[in-house]
């Protein structure tokens, strides 16, 4: 049985909008648990969107996020990206604009009124075809404080964005149309996301020879050789930026230095090799780069909590309990 997050009575709204909204909401919830029935993160027949359900708040996942445009119909999240701390929830949206390591965390479910939340992926040509013809916002200067350019932020949700988010997803219950229909509402979704005020996150990774698209061409080499030893100058020679000025705008994107990126991906990947391949913590750690074995556990504890063999034995515990 669904039952909407609590809320205030409507009377107390201000706007038809703000009362539009809340009806739009609750048909997503509606849709989003009649699409999933039980927690877990699930594919759906259109490509690139997925459904989450949880029924308990849970411990943080990490994982690298790609562009992407997550909204949630009940519950609240939290989400780290490096050491600072975003919060979104069914009145707020989440825009993931590069690929970048966060971590997330279930904050508000419950049984009665799970968590239920929807993730919409973009491909790069999909956001520089349709950016690339669109007047934007302007986006903040180069000197602007760091965290003004973030490849990450949230926003008000409203009608505009949830009209499109709910054509979407009705779509499913008519399988027939999904490959007519949901590429154009996807594009729609793209465009009116693109029309926001931080619309030009998603659209300067696209536009070639922008700072934010050569720190996107940064994200990409870290991400395919995070095992191999990094140096900043190489990584600065290969994308055509001084070794200053990647840090600055790589920082500015992500919060984060390259090193510190590349340590977190290792780090991800080391914990994903010892859950899914059974694997012990010495042969994981030399597969994502470490050479050395204690360096990798004392990294590890660091940024997990517990060393590599506590933390993947309470993943398994976790993981057991759930079935």
């Amino acid at each position: 049985m669904f039952t909407t997050s609590p809320h205030p009575t409507l009377r107390g709204y201000r706007s038809a909008a703000q009362l539009q909204v809340i009806v739009m909401r609750a048909e997503l919830a509606a849709l989003i648990e009649r699409h999933t029935g039980c927690d877990g993160v699930h594919q759906t027949a259109i490509p690139r969107l997925m459904f989450a359900r949880a029924s308990c708040s849970q411990p943080p996942v990490h994982s690298v996020f790609e562009p992407a445009f997550f909204v949630l119909a009940q519950g609240s999240k939290r989400v780290l990206l490096g050491d600072e701390v975003y919060l979104y929830d069914s009145n707020r949206y989440l825009i993931v604009a590069q690929n970048l390591p966060v971590s997330g965390q279930v904050i508000d479910a419950s049984p009665e009124a799970p968590y239920l939340g929807l993730r919409l992926d973009f491909a790069v040509k999909d956001i520089a075809a349709l950016a690339l013809n669109m007047t934007l916002g302007a986006a903040p200067s180069p000197h602007a404080a760091g965290s003004l350019q973030r490849g990450l932020c949230t926003g008000e949700l409203s009608t505009t964005l949830l009209e499109p988010v709910l054509r979407l997803v009705r779509l499913l219950d008519t399988p027939e149309d999904v490959p007519a229909l949901a590429p154009l509402i996807c594009r729609e979704l793209l465009y009116r996301l693109l029309k926001l005020p931080e619309g030009w996150r998603m659209a300067q990774m696209a536009i070639v020879d922008s700072h934010s698209q050569r720190i996107a061409q940064a994200i990409g080499v870290l991400t395919q050789r995070f095992d191999q030893p990094l140096r900043v100058e190489d990584l600065a020679d290969e994308i055509h930026m001084s070794v200053s000025s990647l840090h600055q705008h790589f920082k500015a994107v992500t919060a984060m230095t390259p090193l510190q990126f590349q340590k977190q991906l290792r780090l991800q990947e080391a914990r994903r090799i010892m859950l899914g391949e059974q694997v012990d913590a010495a042969t994981a750690g030399h597969r994502v780069g470490y050479e050395s074995q204690s360096q990798f556990n004392r990294e590890y504890s660091r940024f997990f909590g517990a060393p590599p063999v506590r933390d993947v034995k309470r993943l398994r515990e976790l993981q057991m309990g759930g079935r």
